[in-house]
């Protein structure tokens, strides 16, 4: 029997990438997975693809940024599937820019959905969690980016150490709740997200693609990038029984590049 039979799990940015290897992972461990993404196409054909493997999973529409669409996916996902137990909050942009580039509205895009896609996916879960009558964990997503700063994100760098100091914050706010909260940190991740960030990088150098992801890889200790499927392990153990005595970490998940 799976070790997470029974349980539900919501995922935000599960239509590609880390999200869609999370959700699809959780399905093997037994979960329902509500698959939210803004591209609800997506989202579809990642629930399409888990529910054809025999699992079970719903795809559900959210706008991370939006405080009440978050509220409402949720709520979506508690009726759709009957229970929650496990909030993934992995929706995200990265963009690319050097200090003097940065503009307002490149950083209240990234703040509203990298923080506050965060901050209403945590409060969304508690309100879901309390109704229930039952605790939870709630995981999101930080960064390597989140313990080191990298050139050209300072902007994407600042939100994903934001994202820890929330965990902390939630994780002490929240355990006499029965809830958990701890993030993880990828690192260069095999992801369409990923490579238009080394694409943008490599543009600004007059560089090709694979120039662009060298420069993010070159400091890989295990000397590979990562797979979503790598990040997608650490989010199992996250979701799991195993990690019930974790609370307020932020696990790096990058192959070595940075260590704690």
């Amino acid at each position: 029997m799976s070790k997470s039979l029974g349980k539900v799990a919501f995922v935000t940015g599960a239509g590609q990438g880390i999200g869609e290897a999370i959700a699809v992972r959780l399905a093997a461990d037994g979960f329902a997975v509500a698959c939210a993404d803004m591209n609800i196409e997506t989202a579809r054909q990642v629930a399409e693809r888990i529910n054809k493997a025999g699992g079970k999973a719903l795809a559900i529409s959210v706008d991370v940024a939006d405080r009440d669409n978050v509220f409402k996916a949720v709520k979506e996902a508690v009726d759709g599937l009957g229970d929650l137990h496990v909030v993934i909050n992995n929706a995200g942009i990265a963009p690319i820019a050097p200090i003097e580039a940065i503009t307002p509205e490149m950083y209240r895009r990234t703040f509203d959905i990298n923080v506050g896609g965060v901050l209403w996916g945590i409060q969304a879960a508690v309100d879901a969690f309390k109704t229930l009558g039952h605790g939870g964990k709630i995981i999101s997503a930080s960064s390597q980016a989140g313990h080191i700063g990298n050139p050209d994100l300072a902007v994407y760098g600042g939100t994903k150490f934001a994202v820890r100091g929330i965990t902390q914050t939630a994780a002490r706010e929240l355990a006499h709740l029965g809830i958990t909260v701890n993030a993880y940190c990828p690192g260069i991740v095999n992801t369409p997200m990923m490579r238009k960030v080394a694409q943008d990088v490599a543009d600004n150098a007059n560089q090709s693609v694979e120039w662009g992801m060298e420069q993010f890889a070159q400091h890989i200790t295990l000397k590979r990038l990562s797979q979503p499927e790598d990040v997608a392990a650490c989010v199992s153990f996250l979701s799991g029984p195993d990690s019930d005595y974790m609370t307020g970490q932020a696990v790096i998940i990058d192959g070595g590049m940075v260590f704690n």
